[in-house]
């Protein structure tokens, strides 16, 4: 089953364990946000939304917020001696999808447990 969701101004096509970078979204890392504007659920028999499909929604962990690559806008007038340089740098949130639901559901699957690191037990004699 897949959805075609819209978020930030952009559509993505998404299925479960699907990890990707959105424009960014409030929620904690760890979290579970859910994503309601759903535009086609599919799978046997699509649903297309008209135009989103009522009740249903997609349900994300939220794994890390983080900046996008830097982006220099630089502007020439040539024999002018004008220029102008601006940057900036997108905030952006990672996703890993979790489940797709329909008809006003809850998500069922909580965030995954963050893996440990393996204690090294450094001793050195003297």
């Amino acid at each position: 089953m897949f959805a075609v969701i819209k978020t930030g101004g952009r559509q993505y096509r998404v299925v479960p364990n699907d990890v990707l970078e959105i424009g960014k979204i409030a929620g904690d890392v760890g979290t579970i946000v859910q994503l309601g504007e759903v535009l086609v659920l599919g799978g046997d028999t699509p649903v297309l939304g008209t135009p989103t499909v009522a009740g249903a929604s997609v349900a994300a962990e939220v794994l890390q917020h983080k900046r996008g690559p830097k982006v220099i806008a630089f502007k020439k007038r040539r024999r002018k001696n004008s220029r102008r340089k601006r940057g900036y740098r997108d905030e952006l949130t990672v996703l890993r999808i979790t489940e797709i639901l329909a008809d006003n559901a809850k998500p069922t699957i909580g965030p995954r447990p963050k893996r440990e690191k393996p204690a090294a037990s450094v001793e050195k004699a003297a």
